[in-house]
């Protein structure tokens, strides 16, 4: 697995940054194709807190944590713990549904125990509870926002008429927006 160790208000240091490529070494064991595989740490410090945010890019998907806690390498432990128990539900719904998604070739699944579940629970979070077809609508980002925030949505699905782009604009958890766009334009 290829590391970045990215610092923001705070510096790097030698020793930060062993620390964390010996932590987020423990994932490399889930992973095939390691030569393929990125894993990005982005550390942060605001006040008397420590932010980490990790990614880790594989062919198919990418996987991500957002920690935050008062010891910078407790967060990095916590986020690791995030993206395990995210791979292991992955790898319940997968066997669960016999689901054909193309992660063989990048994640050792075996390597993971499926999620241990109850034959009579239910699980609500698991099934889609409702499903909604919206006809796109080409306009602006300006207009795509405010008719978010008409709605009162943290996120809003818009057809960009710069580009003819599936676009999604969302409201930042650290402030301003951010948009998401689909690489291919509609035919």
């Amino acid at each position: 697995m290829k590391y970045q160790i990215i610092g923001k208000q705070i510096t790097i240091t030698e020793g930060i940054d062993s620390q964390i490529r010996k932590k987020l070494s423990r994932m490399d064991k889930y992973f095939l194709i390691n030569e393929d595989v990125t894993c990005r740490a982005v550390c942060s410090a605001k006040k008397a807190r420590a932010k980490v945010e990790i990614t880790i890019f594989i062919p198919a998907m990418t996987l991500r944590a957002e920690v935050e806690h008062e010891d910078l390498y407790a967060a990095v432990d916590l986020a690791i713990d995030k993206l395990q128990g995210q791979m292991r539900k992955l790898k319940t719904r997968m066997d669960r549904t016999n689901s054909k998604i193309s992660l063989g070739k990048a994640i050792a699944f075996e390597n993971f125990e499926a999620e241990k579940e109850e034959k009579d629970t239910f699980k609500n979070d698991d099934v889609v509870v409702r499903a909604k077809s919206y006809y796109l609508e080409s306009m602006s980002i300006d207009e795509a926002i405010t008719r978010m925030d008409a709605l009162g949505h943290n996120f809003f699905l818009y057809l960009d008429e710069d580009d003819d782009r599936i676009s999604v604009v969302y409201v930042r958890n650290d402030g301003g927006y951010g948009v998401i766009q689909a690489e291919n334009p509609i035919k």
